[in-house]
């Protein structure tokens, strides 16, 4: 499902993670000495978003917070390539500034299938975050999918590749939103860099991008419209701080109930009027949980690495990478990678669960899927 080798580049197909270009790694993945991960501190208490009026008071503040605190693990990885070499070379000490982790393709695609699994509730559709995973990693490559599978397909870009505004791209994603083909797309690119343009900090450029994209999209179904600006947000936000691809959050809390308002708990919605407070409050939250899970994804990382040194299969270190890089694999993706065999593979998964470093998620005897 992961191919490196996607026919168009504005395809929606996953694709590994680009390089960081401060970084040439010159070998692939040596788990024969595995690095020690840094360790991620969780966003303190102080920091959180608890619901109370306090907290909507303080939403910007708790966001910046909580993106700052994500943005610092997002430039705080370590160069595994250099894992099980003899010697390190100290000319290249303090090149590795603003790499990112390894594990954050994974986080990505996680965090990509809470976001659509959350936006098809929104939607009224019936998938849930398993039947989401199990229509991506169980079916052939490209096939025809549902609603919101399309959706997953869609915030599965954020794992793969930057996300600008322009009119192709934006056409692509208004197909898999629902949106109708005659979406002026071009105007719509056009607006959104203006948006950009006028903001001067990461927040701003969300709440300006959500206003730009509602005015644009008014003829397109209310539901389909929202969750188009959950994601271009997303996108904004990235582009303002420097991401190297954007991480799906507004979407994952938009509709968490420290978010609602009102004797009736209505959600916000991006046509709001106090629109960029909701956001504010969004992002905090969503923040927030991010951390939590990069948390969880880097302590199970460092076990895969730990792991890896034990394991007999010459043919380890690619499953290891696609490991790292997506939400799950299937044993016969790992076996077409890796070039194993079914049973090969089968017997390397049985193996990295025997020494807790990798999980079986789907809970069935057969169509198995293992991640972090």
């Amino acid at each position: 499902m992961l191919e490196s080798d996607s026919p168009h580049p504005l395809s929606l197909e996953p694709a590994p993670m680009a390089r960081p270009r401060r970084v040439v790694r010159s070998r692939p993945l040596n788990p024969s000495r595995p690095p020690n991960l840094p360790e991620i501190q969780p966003l303190p208490r102080w920091a959180r978003l608890n619901g109370g009026a306090g907290g909507v008071r303080n939403a910007m503040f708790l966001a910046g917070a909580g993106i700052a605190h994500l943005d610092q693990i997002l430039r705080a990885g370590a160069d595994v390539s250099s894992a099980g070499r003899d010697s390190v070379d100290v000319s290249n000490a303090g090149k590795n500034f603003g790499v990112e982790p390894v594990f954050s393709g994974a986080l990505r695609q996680r965090l990509a299938l809470t976001a659509a699994a959350a936006c098809a509730r929104l939607a009224r559709l019936r998938e849930d975050e398993a039947a989401l995973r199990d229509a991506e990693h169980l079916t052939g490559c490209g096939g025809e999918t549902s609603p919101a599978g399309r959706l997953h397909r869609l915030f599965r870009l954020f794992a793969s590749r930057s996300v600008k505004f322009d009119a192709a791209t934006l056409a692509i994603a208004a197909e898999h939103v629902g949106a109708p083909s005659a979406m002026d797309a071009q105007g719509l690119a056009g607006a959104l860099r203006d948006a950009m343009i006028k903001a001067d900090e990461p927040l701003a450029a969300a709440a300006r991008v959500s206003e730009a994209a509602m005015h644009c999209l008014a003829a397109v179904p209310a539901i389909d419209a929202e969750i188009f600006v959950l994601w271009l947000a997303d996108v904004a936000l990235a582009q303002k701080l420097g991401w190297k691809a954007p991480i799906p959050l507004l979407a994952t809390v938009v509709a968490h109930p420290a978010l609602r308002r009102g004797q009736n708990g209505r959600r916000a919605r991006p046509r709001d009027s106090d629109w960029s407070t909701a956001l504010a409050g969004a992002y905090a939250l969503a923040a927030g949980e991010a951390i939590d899970v990069a948390g969880a994804l880097s302590r199970q990382t460092q076990k895969l690495l730990d792991a890896a040194p034990k394991l007999r299969a010459k043919s380890a270190a690619p499953v290891i990478e696609m490991l790292l890089a997506d939400d799950c694999v299937t044993p016969a993706r790992a076996a077409k990678t890796a070039r194993l065999s079914d049973r090969g593979a089968r017997r390397l998964f049985d193996r990295l669960i025997e020494l807790r470093a990798v999980r079986e998620l789907s809970g069935r005897a057969s169509f198995r899927l293992y991640g972090l």
